[in-house]
């Protein structure tokens, strides 16, 4: 009975050994698991960012300038967004030269606006950054630059967006016009594009802005009556990728096709920019493949 005794105890201490085996094995599955694979795009520059701690999670050629296409309006409204006593309901009369713009370059979007109508600042904004509106961008450098001419105060405003850029520390950014349409010195990278970005971001007008997919606005016509102008947010993500809160789609024959991203999921902000993907699809696959490589790190 002694010897029974004791072969019992035997195979209950191996079965304890044996148990801390597997208990030790599966403490160490989840770090296992939690390692992800860096992912492939297409686009020729990226970043990623933890909004919230500045930490980088994802780099390709992150500080190689490039061209930005509209995505350069995330500064011409943050330029905007930082003018001292800011009334956003202040209204700005819809000129000729707004449209002359669209009709004179080939790759300018347009929030269609119609002259002589009565826009805010804030309806600008929507214009500008939904359906990425060059007039509206323009409206914007006009009404917030300074000068006697419409040249000189557009301008001014191009010389603040600047001034923006070096007072941030995007120090490979520079900007010559103020929707991305560029005359050759108008670039930024991944990484201060979305430094940019998460600069903009806030502000709370901005915030509301980008992550809007699509909105109507009443405006008043030359004539005092009013109109509704609707808009459709460009940005491939916001309704596609759960969590998105913005930020800005670029395109152009020298810029290919651009993105700025920003989502969060847990409170955990991930922001990122793609510059020069190869297509529409590949740049939405892209910051899509960033997107989760950054929540997953």
């Amino acid at each position: 009975m002694k010897t029974g005794i004791k072969g019992i105890r035997r195979v209950s201490a191996v079965a304890v050994i044996a148990a801390g085996a597997v208990l030790s094995a599966g403490a160490l599955a989840p770090a296992q698991a939690a390692t992800v694979a860096t992912p492939t795009i297409t686009a020729k520059g990226g970043f990623v960012m933890n909004n919230g701690t500045g930490k980088s999670l994802y780099t390709k050629k992150a500080d190689t300038r490039l061209s930005t296409g509209s995505t350069t309006k995330i500064m011409t409204a943050r330029v905007v967004l930082a003018q001292p006593n800011l009334n956003l309901d202040a209204k700005v009369t819809v000129q000729k030269a707004y449209s002359d713009y669209i009709v004179d370059n080939n790759w300018a979007s347009s929030a269609k606006l119609i002259v002589g109508d009565k826009v805010t600042v804030r309806q600008l904004l929507y214009g500008m950054m939904l359906p990425s509106g060059c007039d509206a961008a323009y409206a914007l450098a006009d009404k917030f630059g300074t000068g006697s001419t419409r040249a000189a105060r557009v301008k001014s405003f191009i010389g603040k967006m600047n001034t923006t850029a070096k007072n941030l520390g995007l120090t490979n950014t520079h900007f010559d016009s103020f929707d991305g349409i560029g005359h050759g010195a108008n670039y930024s990278t991944p990484r201060d594009l979305t430094k940019l970005a998460s600069s903009a971001m806030k502000y709370s007008t901005f915030r509301t802005v980008v992550k809007t997919k699509s909105t109507k606005q009443k405006v008043t016509t030359k004539s005092g009556g009013y109109r509704y102008m609707e808009w459709t947010n460009t940005n491939p993500l916001l309704g596609t990728y759960s969590g998105t809160i913005g930020v800005k789609t670029g395109s152009g024959p020298e810029a290919k096709y651009c993105l700025v991203f920003a989502a969060t999921r847990n409170n955990k902000t991930v922001i990122g920019t793609v510059l020069a993907s190869s297509s529409v699809d590949n740049r939405t696959a892209d910051a899509k493949k960033l997107l989760n490589y950054g929540f997953a790190k």
